[in-house]
């Protein structure tokens, strides 16, 4: 299995690959996105969308929020709600539902990947598969249609809670 930060390349399974696109980026963006749509930046927003960027992980509304908390105790759940709206309209960030379970959300990131839910601990793992990728395209191919978008979530064990029972 391929580590972090290679190639998904010949069918091998590239997890958790660390994003080339920096927090301090991503809030530059967020800046130039704001001012497009003439809206300001506020401390609360900045502080709501650092958080997120800085967190790196897909991250519900209530964690968030706590998060959020320790730095800014004055932000409230709805300008949680509202800032993720418009991270989202900004094309910033993607809102999850895994298993059709509560919205979780994740930074937009430069390469398209998959996701690993663990049906015990919750853990998600991201990974990129070429091969997943090219079988999606046969089968687009042989149904005479174009792909514009797939999500794929694959559920399970993970190798750590396979570990605590002695697996």
């Amino acid at each position: 299995m391929a580590r972090p930060g290679e190639t998904a390349s010949a069918g091998h399974t590239v997890i958790d690959r660390k994003p080339a696109i920096s927090a301090v980026d991503r809030m530059h963006t967020f800046h130039v996105r704001l001012k497009e749509r003439g809206l300001k930046s506020t401390g609360q927003r900045d502080d709501i969308a650092r958080v997120f960027f800085e967190h790196g992980q897909h991250i519900s509304a209530e964690e968030l929020y706590a998060e959020v908390k320790k730095i800014n105790p004055h932000v409230g759940y709805a300008t949680i709600y509202r800032t993720l709206r418009l991270l989202k309209e900004c094309a910033l960030l993607y809102e999850r539902h895994f298993d059709e379970g509560q919205a979780r959300y994740e930074a937009v990131g430069e390469r398209h990947h998959d996701h690993f839910i663990c049906e015990r601990c919750g853990r998600i793992i991201e990974f990129e598969n070429a091969a997943i990728e090219r079988m999606q395209n046969i089968v687009a191919r042989d149904l005479g249609v174009t792909l514009t978008r797939h999500k794929m979530e694959l559920y399970g064990i993970c190798s750590d809670c396979h570990a605590q029972d002695g697996m």
